[in-house]
């Protein structure tokens, strides 16, 4: 039914929005990415996969990390950030954001082979 002029239409009668998982994907990653101190040289941009279900998104992040760093307060930063994100931006609650670490990246080791000459 067309409203007339003047007249509001109902919410349940404007019909629904659906923000694809890989949308959701893209905003978890991009959260991660802002939560890190910085992507270490070398190393790869997080990464993120969604599962949404009833407007929950849990989420997957795969990440690089610089070594020596605190490793805890880096992944609590990307759980936050990630919840936040998500919930402002797509509207979804966010119960879990599990935050694995793919790879650590040494100072050390990165000093150490910049100064080998053959």
């Amino acid at each position: 039914m067309t409203p007339l002029p003047g007249q509001s239409v109902e919410p349940a009668e404007r019909g629904a929005t659906r923000i694809a998982d890989r949308v959701v994907a893209k905003i978890a990653a991009w959260a991660a990415r802002e939560a890190l101190d910085a992507v270490p040289e070398g190393g790869e941009p997080p990464h993120a996969t969604v599962t949404v279900h009833n407007q929950n998104a849990r989420v997957r992040i795969s990440l690089e990390l610089d070594y020596p760093s605190d490793i805890g307060r880096q992944c609590g930063a990307v759980r936050r950030r990630v919840a936040q994100r998500v919930k402002a931006l797509a509207g979804m609650e966010v119960p879990e954001v599990a935050v694995q670490v793919e790879r650590l990246h040494s100072a050390y080791a990165r000093s150490a082979a910049q100064g080998r000459t053959r």
